[in-house]
């Protein structure tokens, strides 16, 4: 591996993608740490430093998909996480939507479209988070109310406080703008997917720092077992996420003009993990509605509802909460895979061409194969993002400290930083083997 990486940046032109991708992160990260105006960056960082518990729920896997970035309210605090949001909703639109299901199958020109609008679709989430986290930050809720000695936006400066708030949100808003462009140029003119490498970055720059509080907090002892829990786990997901399922499709030999097509075989490959990291990212939003709604109760006489929901379905220990979190999980597996993998639409496909499955008359019966087949391994596709996903929650009980409930070595951190990591790979390999070089993978 040692000997292709010298072979990559021996090539010319691949050196100049590594390096143009590594000048990009480079900025992203200088953007991450910039604080926004009429931000107080001492007392953020005071917060920070006197701070126990942290956030809790969603607000620590934002913080943790921005590098830190969004509880020191930076330029690029809201990250890359409102693009990924609009790209869901445009791909879940896209079912119900007819429009937009013309547009996907246009190819490029239709492509390019939708990615117009989800653009602008970027900035409006934009504008809408910014806003959301400057009202939190000013009412304290940001830090949950332990920081109010030291106001995040200080007012009394001599600036009316409406255009403090007025540019702050405007100044995130531009910087989602900036990163979303980042990302792109990553992707035209860089080596791996734009968007993924940024969070991989994201994530990577949380590494260090937690993993030496773990050590500081709780000892050598804790900490070596932890590092050999993550290599276990590491190799696991990688192991399920190069999982797939071949179904072999032989094409017919057809004569088109005086030349003869077809004859050749080819498979589809079904990742067992069909689904990626979507259903945790929607898992982890439901379950922070019930949080949300305890804003809404008296909490100087909290009543026994607030207290079952704070209880059962806010406190990331919880028997029911671990449940309902395995089980959401699995359903929103089942749910994407099924709106995003059309058996019908293969079939019709490999009819209209020739294709068949060896065994499968064309048409109905390959869709129902098909149908067949994504439903048996989708179940343990499901199993695995479940049970991985659940790990910060039994690291939560076991170093027995709320910040490390979205511990960066286990759940969504891991399935992006894995898939993350082996994506850029193959494509560097790709890129080697036009060469004749030998491949990081012998």
């Amino acid at each position: 591996m040692l000997s292709a990486f010298i072979s990559a940046f021996r090539t010319p032109d691949l050196r100049k993608k590594l390096l143009f991708t590594v000048g990009i992160i480079a900025i992203y990260r200088l953007g991450a740490t910039l604080p926004s105006p009429g931000v107080s960056f001492g007392n953020v960082q005071k917060c920070l430093d006197t701070l126990e518990n942290g956030s809790t729920g969603v607000l620590n896997l934002l913080n943790l998909f921005s590098g830190g970035a969004l509880l020191q309210l930076s330029v690029f605090a809201l990250g890359i996480m409102p693009y990924i949001t609009a790209s869901i909703i445009l791909q879940l639109l896209t079912v119900v939507i007819p429009r937009l299901e013309q547009l996907r199958k246009e190819g490029q020109a239709g492509q390019a479209k939708i990615t117009q609008y989800t653009r602008y679709l970027t900035l409006g989430l934009g504008v809408l988070q910014a806003s959301a986290f400057v009202a939190l930050a000013r009412s304290g809720q940001l830090f949950n109310n332990q920081c109010d000695q030291f106001p995040i936006i200080p007012e009394g400066t001599g600036i009316p406080n409406w255009l403090t708030l007025t540019i702050l949100v405007m100044t995130m808003t531009a910087g989602t703008g900036v990163v979303m462009w980042l990302g792109e140029l990553i992707t035209d003119r860089g080596v791996g997917n734009g968007m993924s490498v940024l969070i991989f970055t994201s994530i990577a720059a949380r590494l260090p720092s937690e993993g030496w509080q773990i050590k500081q907090t709780q000892g050598w002892g804790k900490f070596l077992l932890v590092i050999a829990l993550v290599l276990v786990v590491i190799c696991a997901v990688t192991f399920i996420e190069q999982a797939q399922r071949r179904i072999p499709v032989q094409y017919a030999k057809r004569m088109i003009g005086r030349r003869m097509y077809g004859g050749t075989s080819t498979y589809i490959p079904l990742k067992v993990n069909q689904a990626g990291v979507i259903p945790v990212i929607f898992g982890s939003s439901l379950l922070y509605l019930p949080q949300l709604a305890l804003q809404f109760f008296d909490q100087n006489n909290p009543g026994k509802t607030q207290a079952w929901i704070q209880n059962n379905l806010v406190d990331p220990t919880s028997p029911i909460y671990i449940a309902v979190y395995f089980l959401l999980i699995i359903f929103f597996t089942y749910f994407y895979v099924s709106i995003t993998f059309n058996p019908t639409e293969v079939a019709d496909n490999m009819k209209k061409y020739g294709g068949f499955v060896p065994g499968i008359r064309p048409g109905k019966p390959t869709a129902d194969y098909l149908d067949f087949i994504l439903s048996r391994i989708t179940l343990p596709g499901a199993l695995y993002l479940a049970l991985i996903s659940i790990l910060p929650n039994f690291f939560f009980i076991w170093l027995d400290r709320q910040q490390y409930l979205n511990f960066p070595f286990g759940g969504t951190a891991v399935l992006i930083m894995v898939g993350v990591g082996l994506e850029t790979t193959k494509q560097i390999e790709s890129q080697l083997m036009q060469r004749n070089y030998e491949g990081f993978l012998r």
